[in-house]
Order: structure tokens, then C-alpha cells, then sequence
């Protein structure tokens, strides 16, 4: 029985076990470097259009192991129409970023169109769009660079400048005070509803881990928020875009654990024909998920032009695959029906570290494409195999 439940633990946490272990490793190999303040918060600042995207992408594939190819041209052309916007047409800031919203929610649903109401493969539907939307970068940059460095103020908003930092209230020496207070405060807040939750589920008789499963847990995971505020707190406190992510991360985690619209993505890639049955309007879930899509990668666009303070017609190469990796690492399968914005946060995170401690040891590009090949591969592989093995089980 121990054993069986030892065996479930692991394969509850098991990217967070790898997540650690590879931290570990980094830290090591690197002689610590990778766990300096300025590397901790470039982690953040360098992957924040995947923990954006990511969070999108889980969706498409909960809607039945769907995906989204055409992301990363729609961040390069999106981010190409914002940056003109601003440049050569002079418009006001925060009206080019009600049209950069605009254009991606409507190319997203423009996508989805096809792909709820048509039903033409989501595949198919977003390799055209990879393609077309590529092109069209190209054509609105006339293959040149835009520079934005002026627009300091749309810059810092979404984390590229200097001053893309929360300024610190308290003014204590060496370390910002309001980075650290917030990050106390997340911890203890993070215990009280984990604690509220626990205490709900056992009023209504539900199963619940042993108590001091739960409270190593539950500590742990405020320990790591305390200690990752302290290495912030430590550089030059919260970055901008470190709100931008926390709120996708909040707004998104609420839809798919709390409301019913959430419910109906799992429910799509379950069964679609008995959720179809039971009165809900499949087409929708479709339409929802790649349009919300096409708004998340508008969003992705703003970070990006933000902190490379241009537009390019290169941006956005390989963003999807990014994305998508993010989601399978993290849990989602490759089915659809399962998978946690919890999780799709922590596939991002590891991917970023890989990032991280591969840049810091000077491994080649080409190398850490590999390695990044092989944990993904090996992420779906573990999905299927430990799916497998509970179908013979029941068998």
C-alpha cells in the first residue's frame, strides 16, 4: 500500500521533481551563477511570452491534443502592427494597445472559424496561418527593423526598459522591501486557501491526503515563493511583466478549475460526442480556445517587441514549438482532457531554467535544441506509457 502510494506521489509530481533536480544541476555546473538575482529574474523576463502563450495553448489541447501552429508569426505580425502604430503613424499608446488586441483576437478567431464551424484540422488551419502571417510581417516591416526604444513608456509597461521594475516604497538598503513583503504575503495567502480548500473537502466527506503530506507540500511550495521574492528582492525587485504573467496565470487557473465554461474544455476532449449529448455547444469550445488564443499571442506580441524594444520580421520563430512543449512537459496530454495551468507553469519554468543554465555553461544553440527535443519527447512519452499501463490495469 505504501509503495503504491509512493509510486502515485511520483507520478503526481513528477516535473516537479525533475524541475528541482535540474535546478540542482545547473546550480551546480554552473557554480551557482545560475541562482543570482539578475539570472533569477532574466528567467522570468526571457520566458514570459511562453508562460503567456503556454497558458493559451492549454486550451487548444484540452480541447483533444489540438494545437496551435500559427502563434508565433501571429506574436512577429501582430507586434509589426503595433510597432508602426507607434513609430511612423505617432497614435497614442494605449490605443495601439486596444488595436494590437484587436487584430490578434480577430485573427484568432478568424482561425477558429474554420476550425469550429468548418472543422478543418486545426492543423491545417494554423499551418496556413504560420505561414500567411509570416509573410505578412515581412510585408508590413518591408523586411526592415522598427526600433521603439522611444516609446519608453509602452517599453516599461510591458517589461523591456530600464525602469520595467515596481518601484520600491519602503526604500531599505540593498534589498526591495516591497518585493519581499509581497512575496510574504503570497506565501501566506497561498497557505490559508490551500488550507480552506482542504477544510471544505473534508466537510463534505471527500478523499484528502494525510495531513502531513499536506503541510510538507503546502510549505514547501510557500517557502519556494518566499525564496524566490528574497532573490528578486535582491536584484531590483518585480519585474512589470512579472504582473503580466501572474495575471494570465490567476485569470486562467480560475476559468479551468472554477467555472463551467473550464469545465467544457476538459469535458470536449474526454468525450466529445457525449459532451456534444449532454447540451453543450462543442462548436464554441473550439472557437473560444483559438480565439482566446489569437488574444494571448497579441498579448505575447506587446512583451516581446517591449523587451527586445523593436519589431523585426524575424520575431516569433519557434515560439509555438516553445509553447507547446511547455504544455506537454507540464502534464497536458497528448490526447487532450487533462492537463493544469499549475502544470503548464511549471513545464515553462523548466524550460526556461534549461535555457538558462545551458546559455550559462556556453552549450551550442544546436545542442540545446536537442536536449529540449528529448525532454519534450520524453514528457509524452511518460504520458502515454503511465496511460497505458492504468488501461491494462483495468483491463
Amino acid at each position: 500500500m505504501n509503495n503504491n502510494k509512493a509510486l502515485d506521489f511520483v507520478k503526481k509530481y513528477t516535473m516537479v521533481i525533475v524541475l528541482v533536480l535540474v535546478f540542482a544541476m545547473f546550480a551546480i555546473t554552473t557554480g551557482g551563477d545560475i541562482l543570482l538575482p539578475a539570472n533569477i529574474s532574466n528567467i522570468i523576463s526571457q520566458n514570459a511570452y511562453v508562460f503567456i502563450l503556454a497558458t493559451g495553448m492549454l486550451l487548444c489541447i484540452l480541447t483533444g491534443g489540438n494545437i496551435d501552429l500559427s502563434v508565433g508569426s501571429v506574436v512577429c505580425f501582430v507586434g509589426a502592427v503595433g510597432a508602426k502604430l507607434m513609430v511612423e503613424a505617432g497614435l497614442n499608446m494605449y490605443l495601439v494597445i486596444i488595436i494590437m488586441l484587436a487584430v490578434g483576437t480577430a485573427i484568432g478567431a478568424f482561425q477558429a472559424f474554420w476550425i469550429a464551424y468548418v472543422r478543418i484540422p486545426p492543423f491545417i488551419v494554423t499551418l496556413a496561418g504560420m505561414l500567411a502571417f509570416r509573410g505578412l510581417s515581412n510585408v508590413v516591416l518591408n523586411g526592415m527593423t522598427v526600433s521603439i526604444k522611444d516609446q519608453k513608456s509602452f517599453v516599461d509597461l510591458f517589461g523591456g526598459g530600464a525602469n520595467c521594475y515596481i518601484s520600491d516604497i519602503f526604500g531599505f538598503d540593498g534589498i526591495n522591501g516591497l518585493c519581499l513583503i509581497v512575496g510574504i504575503t503570497c506565501a501566506a495567502i497561498f497557505v490559508f486557501l490551500q488550507f480552506k480548500k482542504r477544510m471544505t473537502k473534508v466537510k463534505k466527506n471527500y478523499e484528502v491526503e494525510s495531513a502531513a503530506a499536506f503541510w510538507i507540500k503546502t510549505c514547501i511550495i510557500a517557502a519556494t515563493i518566499v525564496a524566490f521574492t528574497f532573490r528578486l528582492a535582491q536584484h531590483k525587485g518585480i519585474p512589470t511583466v512579472l504582473i503580466w504573467v501572474c495575471l494570465v496565470i490567476l485569470v486562467y487557473g480560475y476559468i479551468t478549475s472554477n467555472t463551467t465554461v473550464g469545465r467544457a474544455f476538459y469535458a470536449v476532449g474526454g468525450n466529445e460526442k457525449a459532451t456534444k449529448l449532454s447540451g453543450i455547444n462543442t462548436n464554441k469550445v473550439y472557437f473560444l480556445a483559438y480565439t482566446n488564443m489569437g488574444l494571448l499571442s497579441a498579448l505575447a506580441a506587446m512583451v516581446t517587441i517591449a523587451r527586445l524594444t523593436s519589431a523585426q520580421p524575424t520575431y516569433g520563430q519557434n515560439y509555438e514549438m516553445d509553447a507547446i512543449g511547455s504544455c506537454f512537459i507540464g502534464g497536458a496530454s497528448a490526447y487532450g482532457g487533462i492537463g493544469t495551468v499549475g502544470g503548464v507553469i511549471i513545464g515553462a519554468t523548466l524550460m526556461g531554467v534549461i535555457n538558462m543554465g545551458m546559455s550559462l555553461m556556453s552549450v551550442d544553440a544546436n545542442w540545446q535544441k536537442v536536449v529540449k527535443g528529448a525532454v519534450l519527447l520524453a514528457a509524452v512519452i511518460f504520458d502515454v506509457v503511465s496511460k497505458r499501463g492504468k488501461m491494462l490495469a483495468l483491463d
